[in-house]
């Protein structure tokens, strides 16, 4: 691992975080948020380790504007956003009550504090579902439940998703904390503490970079490759590359199974979810939390 660009992406990440804190307002347009966020990160000398996800209320993860997206910020907004510097890592998140609604505030209280918890007692040695009991007693001190089906994850050079995974709730399994890079990420509801697939999200990852007939799709999968390797990526960065014809050529990537194309994540009783998030990292008996 490389510990010094582990730790610029997460400075990165960090700074971008708290610029982003001071711009979001009710009714800004999700597009603006996001390309103002992704310019912001490429400005500081990072690149995006997947597309920025803006997910409102009963929509727990897997947001990201569309080219010609019309949405306007509003309810619960959970921001989340990473940061890669040569392929290092650098993923957090928070969430925003557009609404001053005291239902809100809550929720963003308790992930928060499970959040703050779980960092605390997380150090090399120890079992996940201590991690996850920790998130899960916190989430549920406030009267609400951690979303059971989604959690943290550890992350590897240019993959997001790699390795153990870091449960929200106690889920019995006594696996090792060991060195690494990890993502703790809950999740709070007062609904059912599960989500299902909704509507595709724009959001891909390149999972087989086998050969595809259309010149556009041909085109479009050798950028992907050279320019994201296994990091996500999302419609929108291609249109902005390729025109508006991009999007014959990602669903040809999609039928070719070149790609998967990853689902919104929403609350099964459409509740309002909220979400916090940070990176940590995990050696020599040390943890440092990079994106605060």
């Amino acid at each position: 691992m490389n510990k010094e660009k582990i730790l610029e992406a997460g400075k990165i990440a960090s700074q971008v975080k708290e610029y982003t804190r001071t711009f979001i307002k009710k009714d800004m347009p999700l597009l603006e948020i996001a390309e103002k966020i992704e310019d912001k990160i490429k400005k500081l000398g990072g690149e995006f380790a997947f597309p920025t996800n803006l997910s409102i209320n009963d929509i727990a993860a897997h947001y990201t504007p569309s080219y010609d997206d019309k949405t306007l910020a509003h309810g619960l907004l959970k921001v989340d956003l990473g940061v890669h510097v040569n392929g290092w890592i650098a993923d957090t998140a928070f969430s925003l009550d557009l609404e001053n609604d005291e239902e809100n505030k809550k929720l963003i209280e308790a992930s928060e504090k499970a959040l703050e918890n779980a960092i605390k007692i997380s150090k090399q040695g120890i079992t996940l579902n201590k991690i996850g009991k920790t998130i899960q007693e916190t989430i549920e001190s406030y009267g609400a439940s951690p979303i059971v089906n989604l959690s943290g994850h550890e992350m590897k050079k240019y993959e997001l998703h790699a390795g153990v995974t870091v449960p929200n709730f106690n889920n019995k399994k006594e696996i090792i904390l060991e060195k690494g890079l990890y993502a703790i990420e809950p999740f709070a509801t007062f609904g059912n503490g599960k989500v299902h697939d909704g509507k595709p999200s724009g959001i891909y990852m390149l999972i087989d970079e086998k050969n595809v007939r259309s010149p556009i799709a041909r085109e479009i999968l050798n950028y992907i490759i050279e320019k994201y390797k296994t990091l996500p990526f999302c419609s929108r960065w291609i249109v902005k590359k390729f025109g508006t014809k991009a999007l014959f050529g990602l669903n040809q990537l999609e039928e070719n199974q070149n790609l998967h194309h990853f689902p919104q994540l929403v609350e099964t009783s459409h509740s309002k979810v909220s979400q916090a998030e940070n990176t940590i990292l995990i050696k020599d008996n040390e943890v440092v939390v990079t994106t605060e």
